[in-house]
């Protein structure tokens, strides 16, 4: 049954998918402000300041992945759309190896910040890395961060169907 007016915008597939977009959508502002602040803090000096700067949006980056990996499981089987319509999409798999690029790239600054953090509760000597390799990483995630939204606004339309 197909609902028709006022009711098909209140039934709870409409509203369930309307909230699980906006959270997907929404977590974009947060991962792509969460990676440019951890980059401009990673230009900058790493004092204790620098540091706080730093691990917080570090913070924030890994919690907007966590976001998008709920957000985006939630859209794909609860979303409105049949799963089909994910499966048999060209831009939904690149939309995927896009994000899968991104959390390889990912591992290194994601291990490394781990354990500054536990260094730093622990008065340790932090453990050495390049500043520079990782601003590098991070400028690539960036990049692809935003190739990831023009592949989602493709397949969304249905482009590349298969």
């Amino acid at each position: 049954m197909r609902l028709r007016g006022a009711a098909a915008y209140t039934s709870p597939v409409v509203v369930i998918s309307a909230l699980l977009s906006g959270v997907h959508i929404l977590t974009l502002a947060l991962g792509l402000g969460a990676v440019f602040s951890r980059g401009r803090a990673l230009a900058g000096p790493l004092d204790g300041e620098g540091w706080k700067q730093l691990l917080a949006a570090d913070t924030a980056w890994g919690v907007a992945a966590a976001l998008w990996i709920a957000s985006g499981l939630g859209r794909v089987f609860f979303g409105g759309k049949q799963p089909a319509f994910y499966w048999h999409n060209g831009f939904f798999w690149l939309k995927l190896a896009l994000f899968a690029a991104v959390f390889v790239l990912e591992v290194g600054p994601m291990v490394t910040f781990m354990r500054v953090r536990s260094a730093r509760r622990r008065g340790a000597p932090l453990p050495r890395f390049s500043i520079e390799a990782y601003r590098r990483i991070n400028s690539a995630e960036i990049a692809l961060v935003v190739a990831i939204v023009f592949a989602a606004a493709f397949m969304a339309r249905g482009v590349w169907l298969f």
